[in-house]
């Protein structure tokens, strides 16, 4: 497995088409705008040419990363003689059935189809095509250089061959992967999201304010990012997607995003993408000064 196709340029798929080219993968970074590609490449650039300052990487290795990734804007040349497609597109359930159909339609019969999805159900993607066993989750982390962690979801129908061959990948990139099964949310969401949303709660009902809560998460818990910095830096657009999949997944309560995440989403108010959440982000991309409506 040597030729990989990303399909996305934005945060997640720059982050993987740039892990993959760092492996010495050939990389095929494909999105239907040419500005999100250039906005893609520029951000690797930048991520490399940190690395290099850090002495992590040499410039010869960032040269390399860089050489190892073609861009396409044409979806059907772009997944021309891949062995593995990551769709990393936006976290909408008909986008994603939509790509998985045109790739079922132009990828080689042997090539695997995996989803970065984080949290919708690999089994119903995976029936739109006609190749389910060789559909799988490949949940990466962000950001994708630097976390260890992959989700490693099994549909209904995924083979254990094609499971253990993206285990195999997965160490070969020296992640972590880590396999589980098919439900809302897989494992890192369904836990993670009803604490974020928890967050927001405690925040709508005024029991503390944003540097308050998320105070008491870091110093009390031991969290490294406090739950609504941690929500802003997702985009709490992204949070809102993944509840409302697990609350129509499960029909339970819990899983019911908060108003006030609702009417932020609502307000364009998405965290560090928007440069404004529960932070403000304007001078700053650091969580340091509270957003005017929580002062």
């Amino acid at each position: 497995m040597k030729n990989i196709a990303v399909i996305g340029a934005g945060t997640m798929g720059n982050g993987i088409a740039h892990t993959f080219a760092q492996f010495n993968y050939q990389v095929h970074l494909i999105d239907i705008a040419q500005e999100n590609l250039d906005r893609g490449m520029a951000t690797i650039t930048k991520n490399l040419d940190r690395m290099v300052a850090k002495e992590k990487i040499s410039e010869q290795d960032k040269d390399q990363t860089l050489a190892n990734i073609t861009t396409f804007t044409d979806l059907k040349e772009g997944v021309q003689q891949v062995d593995l497609v990551v769709e990393a597109a936006t976290e909408n359930e008909d986008l994603k059935l939509k790509i998985f159909k045109q790739l079922d339609e132009f990828c080689a019969k042997e090539t695997i189809l995996a989803s970065n999805t984080s949290s919708i159900s690999i089994t119903k993607i995976a029936s739109v095509t006609a190749r389910p066993e060789k559909v799988i989750g490949m949940h990466f982390m962000n950001p994708v250089p630097i976390m260890k962690l992959v989700e490693i979801i099994k549909g209904y129908s995924t083979s254990q061959e094609v499971t253990q061959q993206i285990m195999d990948l997965s160490v070969a990139l020296k992640k972590t992967p880590t396999e589980v099964n098919d439900y809302p949310g897989f494992v890192a969401n369904r836990i993670l999201m009803p604490m974020l949303n928890e967050a927001i709660e405690t925040l709508y009902n005024q029991v503390g304010g944003v540097k308050e809560i998320d105070t008491v998460m870091k110093l009390g818990m031991a969290h490294p990012m406090g739950p609504l910095q941690l929500a802003d830096f997702i985009g709490l657009d992204v949070c809102l997607s993944i509840l409302e999949v697990m609350y129509e997944g499960f029909k339970n309560p819990k899983y019911a995003p908060c108003p006030l995440l609702v009417n932020m989403v609502q307000a364009g108010k998405l965290g560090v993408k928007s440069g404004e959440g529960f932070y403000d982000y304007s001078e700053s991309k650091k969580a340091e000064v509270v957003a005017a409506q929580f002062k």
